[in-house]
This record gives structure tokens, sequence and C-alpha cells, in this order.
């Protein structure tokens, strides 16, 4: 059974400001169970690799791929139509996902699965989207080297040994999470040394020679896969350098965190605070310790790095937010005190699945440019979305990396390196390969060459935001300088924040002449900023999930003569006086060349100063990589200055094109000077949603409160969005918040009734805007079914009939339910007699049931997926289900068939109805 239509309850959410008043509202099967190929109120197939499974409250909408789907760090999601339906449980056969259909409602057409912005399914395969292009891609040329490299390795021989401690038990997990890990440690230092935390992403957690899976604990017979020892050669060199480094293992959380609203990064950030307050009791008492930390320098937990991979990057994000701004106690799996301080994380190719960067403390996060796994640079994010929210002091940077894969940052993610197997993410199609992406192409690195680089730059972020090193921030900050150590490796960056001022972003109240403002993220394309037909995607439009955002924006221009110029003027005048450049973000599109804009600004006095030019080269790129990545340009402001230009009062920026045609998206515009100002961390209010579980009730209304809580300090805005559980549409409103307050006031109505239908789940996800963080950002009201799903009964219509009529059946509800019920026979052998064979049967319909084909002549129970169905749409209680049979020349004796109802995974209900039918000779 299974919905198509409408809900179960009237259970629509309605945001309101305080003072508001309501609105009405794993478990994993075998990989062979059958497929589904109508809906409910349709004859149109569902797409190959997609069925319906269970009965009732149990039913599933199921996809399974022909190849496996390696367990990865990117979130797999259903949709239908463009509409998120949920994220399905990950089945035990690296192939089966399972979504509970009672979290879906609409028509299911249209269905699509995606994991960070790939379409996982085409035919029901595992695939990589398009026809890449067939044109030889370049590298960029090499930039200037910086005057210090932070990839060569420093003075101090190091150690390396591991702990492992009595395993702690997280909220929401099942079973207690382990407490390893390796840590390598400088030699012959004095004093205390500042602390390196590594946590690694999401992958499979055990193995068995060529075998992997993804459960916790691991099975007899398997071994836990060692990803946290992935970073060893990332160790030696920060601990060369006298940094002491700890990476710790989180197989625990990999296993469990599929069913988890966040992902998984509450109980990341519990694990990484647990290891912290370790470190810290070590500090303070030695003996305590374990050998391999009393015979490391003590950690100087004043000055701590965290370096987080994929969903890891996402934990270390959530623990330097927790360690600032304390989570609700019920879901924090650590509630000791914080004796320790985050001077900055390292996030690479990380998830943002929450769009919650904490603004007040310095990253850098790396974008790996073929990254097959977290394939949108969803992390682009940890650098956008910290803009306006806090004081804006603290350096977020963007370190892209042309050519990386997702997992060769770890060893134990890496063919030839690896103890457990292990795979380049990024798909590689023998017969259609990528120009930029496919080993062995110019722009490609390979593993070592990969790793290198992100040791480097994972030191650089060190020495910057640790050791406090200004001599390394030109690495990181858009400033266009290269460390020979990562050579080959072409990385590019830009940042926000720091000695940036001013900022022009048109995610504010602004005015365009010559261009238009765009959205990052809005189903109709002539607002998006890039088209759905875009050759690539943009990380800095990566989706999260409402299908239209509010206050992402960019400025597009277009233009198809030089000399076209786009005018840019805020609401408000900003002031660039301390400057020494304007700094602008811009994208152009992937492998152009030579796009060059002459820049002017314009004060309120009517003073204009042309700065001069800029020049943007596209990134090498394709259809199937994150390529409309914005590039940064500086321009002097000394023209500025010689022509009078009130820098304290700058009203409008003009950008003139000097190509002959093309494109391009300005992400913001700031006055920058060199130099890394203190970071000083702003006391701010932190939201966090919960949800709660109600029953519907046989009667009555009642009133249900997502469960909202504001703590910290001061007020902020936040945006909030309700998603409507029987449409997909979104409502937002921009909420201003503060500590103990309601201002977050979403009320679901709850209708009850004694007719069987499936839960809601009533859903509300808030980001922050200005002045707050928010840590548990989805949340809602989970509304239970708590009707008895009717019984089914059958009675034959024509059961016995000539050869080339059909056979009917009813199929009849004990009651009439609130939703689309839809109940699957699965074909049977029959116990007397000669059974109906594939060539007794249309075969049209038999193609469109099974995917099958008449030949070879076999009985009907042979073939694998094959049944029938009965669809009853809310309020009916009793349908017809047929089976077309055809004429043939062949005498034969009476032939029959047989179906019974089946379970969830497809298999015959012991003692369940069936559906009995004759044939008889036409001749």
């Amino acid at each position: 059974m299974f919905r198509a239509r409408r809900i179960a309850v009237t259970a629509v959410a309605v945001l309101a400001v305080a003072g508001g008043s309501p609105g009405l509202a794993q478990a994993a099967g075998p990989p062979d169970a059958r497929p589904l190929t109508t809906t409910a109120d349709s004859d149109s197939p569902l797409p190959p690799g997609w069925r319906i499974a269970g009965q009732g409250a149990a039913r599933q909408l199921v996809w399974r791929s022909t190849a496996p789907v390696p367990m990865g760090d990117a979130r797999v999601d259903f949709y239908a139509g463009g509409r998120l339906l949920g994220h399905p449980a990950p089945g035990k056969d690296g192939r089966t996902f399972r979504l509970a259909l009672g979290r879906t409602a609409g028509h299911l057409t249209g269905l699509q699965v995606r994991a960070g912005g790939r379409q996982l399914d085409a035919a029901g395969r595992t695939r990589a989207p398009g026809r890449a292009d067939t044109a030889a891609a370049q590298p960029p040329a090499p930039l200037p080297a910086n005057s210090v490299d932070p990839g060569k390795p420093g003075p101090y021989r190091t150690s390396t040994g591991e702990y492992d401690l009595n395993p702690v038990k997280l909220p929401d997990f099942p079973q207690p999470v382990e407490m390893k890990a390796v840590v390598v440690a400088p030699r012959g230092t004095t004093g205390k040394r500042p602390l390196a935390l590594f946590l690694h992403g999401r992958h499979s957690t055990c193995y068995n020679g060529d075998d992997i899976s993804g459960g916790w604990p691991c099975p007899a017979g398997t071994k836990p896969i060692p990803s946290y020892r992935g970073y060893l050669r990332d160790q030696q060199l920060l601990a060369s350098q006298g940094y002491v480094t700890v990476s710790i293992s989180a197989n625990g959380i990999n296993g469990q965190d599929w069913a988890a609203e966040d992902g998984g990064a509450q109980a990341r950030s519990s694990l990484v605070r647990q290891h912290l307050a370790r470190w810290a009791d070590w500090a303070a008492h030695p003996a305590s310790a374990p050998a391999v930390v009393r015979d490391a320098p003590t950690a100087d937990l004043s000055h701590v790095l965290l370096v987080g991979h994929s969903r890891g990057g996402e934990g270390v994000n959530r623990a330097a937010m927790d360690s600032l701004y304390p989570p609700p106690s019920a879901q924090d799996g650590y509630h000791g005190p914080v004796r320790w301080h985050i001077g900055g994380t390292v996030l690479i190719g990380p998830t943002i699945f929450g769009q919650n960067p904490v603004a007040d403390v310095p990253s850098t996060t790396i974008l790996p440019g073929c990254d097959g796994d977290v394939s949108d640079l969803q992390g682009e994010v940890y650098v956008d979305g910290t803009r306006s929210v806090s004081r804006g002091s603290a350096l977020h940077s963007a370190v892209y990396v042309v050519g990386a894969d997702h997992n060769f940052f770890n060893t134990e993610w890496t063919p030839g390196q690896s103890q457990a197997p292990s795979e380049d993410d990024f798909y590689d199609d023998p017969e259609n390969r990528d120009p930029v992406c496919s080993p062995g192409t110019a722009t490609r690195l390979t593993a070592d060459q990969q790793h290198r680089a992100g040791s480097t730059y994972i030191a650089a972020a060190a020495r910057l935001f640790v050791a406090g090193d200004d001599r390394v921030r030109p690495l990181l900050d858009g400033s266009g300088r290269r460390a020979p150590s990562a050579d080959p490796a072409r990385v590019l960056t830009h940042a926000v924040g720091a000695n940036r001022v001013g900022g022009l972003l048109p995610d504010g109240k602004l005015s365009v002449t010559g261009g238009r403002l765009c959205s990052a993220v809005d189903p109709d394309q002539h607002i998006a900023c890039l088209p759905s037909g875009a050759k690539g995607v943009s990380p800095h439009f990566a989706t999260w999930e409402p299908a239209r955002e509010v206050g992402r924006r960019a400025v597009a221009l277009k233009w198809s003569a030089a000399g076209s110029p786009t005018l840019i003027r805020p609401a408000v005048p900003v002031a660039l006086a301390g400057s020494t450049d304007l700094a602008l973000r811009l994208i152009v599109p992937p492998n152009s060349t030579g796009t060059r804009f002459d820049v002017s600004l314009t004060d309120t006095h009517g003073r204009r100063a042309a700065l001069g030019a800029v020049k943007v080269d596209g990134l090498p790129g394709t259809e199937r990589t994150a390529s409309f990545w914005a590039r940064e340009v500086r321009v002097p402001l000394t023209a500025a200055s010689r022509t009078g230009l009130d820098l304290k009062h700058v009203k409008s920026l003009e950008l003139t094109p000097r190509s002959a045609g093309g494109q391009a998206w300005l992400m913001d515009a700031w006055g920058w000077r060199p130099g890394t100002p203190a970071v000083r961390e702003a006391a701010l209010p932190r939201v966090d949603i919960g949800r709660t579980t109600v029953k519907e009730g046989d009667s009555g209304v009642r009133t249900y409160q997502v469960p909202v809580r504001v703590s910290g300090r001061g007020d902020g805005q936040v945006r909030v969005y309700v998603i409507d559980p029987a449409t997909g549409r979104e409502k937002q409103s921009l909420v201003t918040v503060r500590p103990g307050g309601h201002d977050i006031d979403v009320k679901v109505q709850v209708k009850g009734n004694t007719r069987f239908a499936y839960d809601v789940d009533d859903a509300v996800l808030v980001k922050a805007v200005h002045g707050a963080v928010v840590g548990s950002y989805r949340g809602g009201v989970t509304v239970q079914n708590d009707d008895p799903m009717p019984t089914v009964t059958v009675t034959p219509v024509a059961d016995r009939v000539t050869e080339g009529q059909p056979l009917k059946w009813k199929v009849t509800l004990s009651a009439a339910a609130d939703v689309d019920l839809f109940e699957f026979f699965r074909v049977v052998p029959v116990t007397v007699g000669p059974e109906l064979s594939t060539k007794d049967v249309d075969p049209q319909w038999l193609e469109n049931v099974s995917g099958e084909q008449p030949d070879p002549e076999r009985p009907l129970s042979s073939v694998q997926y094959l049944g029938v169905a009965a669809g009853l749409p809310p309020g009916q209680v009793s349908a017809e289900v047929s089976l077309p049979t055809v004429t043939d020349q062949v005498a034969e004796p009476a032939e029959s068939v047989r179906f019974q109802l089946s379970d969830e995974v497809g298999n015959p209900v012991p003692g369940g109805p069936v559906l009995d039918g004759t044939v008889l000779d036409a001749s």
C-alpha cells in the first residue's frame, strides 16, 4: 500500500511570529525483491530499478542499483519531480535504498536518486550523468611562489602510537562508539605544543578480504577499516613542525548515522569533544594519560586546530560551534566544561547538510575539483554562508584543488595504499573519458600528488590560525600565491572575512542595471543563477532542502558586445576607507579565458573613479564537475584616492566587460588590505529545532508546537522554512530570535479519526542570517498513524475464461482508508495441473510489470518480479485486478495461474489471500 496523492491527517504546519495563530495543518531487504511498475492511480510504469515494498505503515519506496553504491559522505536522496522526498535507509547489499512512504506525498513521477549533486539512477544503474566533453583540458598556469612554504618538514623527529579507551554512548545511537586514535607527536621540543585533531569522514566500516560493509559493530570474521590512520602523512608533517596531532576513529558513528536527522553532525561533535576533554585531563594530570600521550609533549589546549574530512568536516564545524555555544543537553554526548580553544578548522571536501558554518572560527575549506562523492562541493557554504552573520573578522578561505578526488586525501581510502578495498570515487568510463578528471589527463592528480597538496594546505592553515604566522596568509586568502611543496597541483583560493570591509553583497538590498539579480536556488529558470541545462554546476549555488531559497543571490552579467556596463547600487552606501584594494569574486564559465572588466566606483557626491581592469579565467571543467567557481581578483584603490573619491561613502560599483561577449556572476566585492586581525568571538543566540512525535488520535483536533530552543546571548535573525508534507512546498519567514523567547512559533494541528493512514512528518528548517548561530537545523512534528490497516479479501470476477479474455478478481478492504493503498499479489507456482506460460499473456503487459520478454517460453512463476496489483484511492474499498491473456494456435489443456498477497520484501504472505485463475483453450 502506498500513498500517491493524499496524507493521513490534516497536518499542515503554519509559521507565525510569536502571537500568530495556528492552522490545520534500516530495515534492509533482499536485493531480488520485486519491482513495481504502476502507481496507484496511473498505468504509467515506475522507472527501472524502482518498486514499492511492504504493506500498510511499512510500505516503502525502494530503489536498487545494478552496480554497488559505495558508502560515502554525500547523502543519498530520493526526489520526485524535482521535490525532495526524503533520505532513504541503505541496505546491507550496498545497492538497495528504502524510504518509508509515510514521508512522501504527491505523485511518484519523475523519480530520481541524487547524492552530492549527482544523479545516481538512469535505467536503474549507477552512473555519472551525461556525456563528457572530449576536448583536452589544460591546468591553469602556475602562480608565483609564496615567501614561505608550509609544506616543508620542520626540524623535529616524530613518534607514533595509539590509544584505545572505553567506548562512549551517544544520544540516539544504539551501539557505543569507539574512543580510539593514532597520535603522532614531535620529539625534542620544550614546553606545551599546539594540538591538531583529525576526524575522518563517512566510509565503509568493516572488511574481510575484498568484502566491505557499513554496519557497527563489525560482524564476527571482519575487521574495522582503519580510516583514522589515513592522515598519518599530514600528522607527520605537522608533528615535524612542532604540533601534537591525533586522528580519531568514528566507525561507530558511520555505521549508525543513516537515521540521524542531521547526518550525524552532533554525534561527531560529541566524539571530538570527548577526545578533547581527555586531552585536557591528560594535560592537567599527565600520569593518567596513555603511554603514547605521556611520551608526547604536553598539549596546549588553548591552541587547537580541528581537521575534518567530508562528514568529518561538518562534525568538526559543529564541534567548534558547540565549544562556543553549548548545545541542548539532551542531544549532546558531552556534558563537561570546555577547557580548550579552537583556533581554526580545516574542512576537506566537507558536507554541510545544515548550512550552518561558524562565522567566528577561522576556516579553510579544501574543494576537490574531481570530487565524485560530495560532487556539488557544497563546502563552499562554509565561506559564503558566513557573510554578514557576525563580526566578519575571521578568515574563511576556499582552496580549490584542480584534479583532486574525494578519497585520496585519506590513504586508507586510496587503492594501493589502504588495508581494506578502496577506489577512486570519480567514476571513470573507459569509453567516455572525462578530459579533466579521468586518470592520466593533464589536469588529474595522482594519489600522492593530491595527498601532498592536502598536507601542505593543512599545514598552511595551522600556521596561520594557530601559530599566527601571517606570511602564509597569501596561500589561503585569494592573493594568488602557491606553495611549491604542493606542485604540480594547481591550487586556487578565494576568501571572505579578515581585513575585508564594506561588503557589496547581492544577498542584501541593492539594485542592478545592465544585469540581473539571480537566486542561487530556485526552480524558476528565469530566476535561478545557473539554469538546469548549464554544462556543470556551481559550488556557490549548491542546493539545500528547500526547492527555493531566499537570500542567496548573485549578480548575473551577460553581454554580446564589449562596453555594456552593469551598475550595482546598494541601498546603503558602503565604506571602503582604509583598504588598499577592491577585491571581487567573479565566476566565469569553465574553460573560458581572458574575460576582462573595467572596474569603477562612484561616491555619494557623484565623483567617479576608474580603478583599472581585471582579467578572469575559468577553471578546467566539464558537465561532471563543479567548476563554476569564483576567482578572486583585485584592483588597487589608488585611482580612487587620486580622484578624491570618498571611500567612506561609496554609492555604486560598475563593471564594464571588454571581451566581445560572454557571461559572469559577481558573488561579492570588498575593500581589502593585507593582514590577519585577531578574532574575538561574538556572544550570539543559538537556535536548535527539535522534533516531537505524537499519535493521530481517534477524534478531535489537537495542536502541537514544534520544539525550538533559543539559548546564548543577544538577539539575531534567522530564516525559517516550513515544508508542507503534502506538497513539498515551503513557506519562509525572517524571524528575530532572543534567548528564552518563542519567536519561532510553528504549530501543527492534527485532526484525529479512525481510518488508516501513514505517518506524516512536518519539517521545519532554520538558517542563520545575522547575529545568530544554528545548531540543530531541522526538526518538526511527526504524526503517527494509530489505526489498523484494513484487511484484504478477494473474490473472483472472471476466474475461468477462454484464452484471449482477461482473468479478473475483485480486491476488497474491510474499511476505507485515508490514503491511497496498494496491494501487490506475487505470482506463485500452481498446485495442480499445467501453469500459464509467458506466451499465454499479453507481451506488453509482461514487459511492463516485469521487464521480461515472452521468449524463451517458461512458466509465469519463474519470472522474477511478476505480479498484479490493486490500487485503492482514499475512501474506496474495492478495486478490480486483471491478467490479460492472448489467443494462440496451439492446442493445449486448461492452464492455471496463482497470485498471492506479498509482504514488504515481495515474498508471499503465508496464509494470505490468493488469486486463482484458469484459462481454457479456444480451439
